[in-house]
């Protein structure tokens, strides 16, 4: 039945997920891509590897085959060479949206809140009431937003975005 499986379903999933991967890829690479392509790209990826798994189990025979030909040994150089750019790439340039926020948010979630209300354009009164008016308990501007969100029973990651975030009336202008 295993084989059966993989003889049936093994090729078809490596091929279909390849697709979702590869279009994912290059829409991100060209940024033509809505945000949604990055997570359908990263987690699709990963399950592209069951179906690749059963992919060289059923054609095993034929992998060993170009091993002992020696034709396996250049395309798995060239494709693992082909990485070492990327490993050794000197920081700068542009560094996408979700490496900066790894770097960020721990410095916001620590930060008082008087240092995070002049990168909002208010004052630290007004990013309280800001808060407050979301339901966050604020005791005072030198708390960090990591300890209104355990004091308020909220996730720090809503808690930066409730602060962070321009809110807008009704006119159409911002806060």
């Amino acid at each position: 039945m295993f084989k059966t499986f993989m003889n049936r379903y093994g090729t078809p999933l490596t091929t279909g997920f390849f697709i979702v991967s590869g279009v994912t890829g290059v829409a991100m690479f060209f940024h033509w891509a809505p945000q949604s392509f990055h997570p359908i790209h990263e987690w699709l990826s990963m399950v592209l590897l069951a179906p690749f798994i059963l992919h060289l189990v059923k054609n095993w025979t034929s992998l060993v085959n170009y091993a002992r030909r020696k034709t396996l040994y250049v395309p798995l150089i060239i494709a693992f060479a082909a990485c070492i750019p990327f490993i050794f790439q000197v920081p700068g340039g542009h560094a996408g949206n979700r490496k900066t926020a790894f770097m960020a948010l721990p410095v916001l979630e620590q930060a008082p809140l008087s240092d995070i209300a002049p990168l909002v354009h208010m004052d630290a009164d007004r990013l309280i009431h800001r808060l407050q008016s979301q339901g966050y308990t604020v005791i005072s501007a030198e708390q960090s937003l990591d300890d209104i969100a355990k004091t308020s029973g909220r996730p720090v990651n809503d808690t930066v975005v409730a602060a962070l975030q321009r809110p807008h009336d009704h006119s159409g202008h911002q806060d």
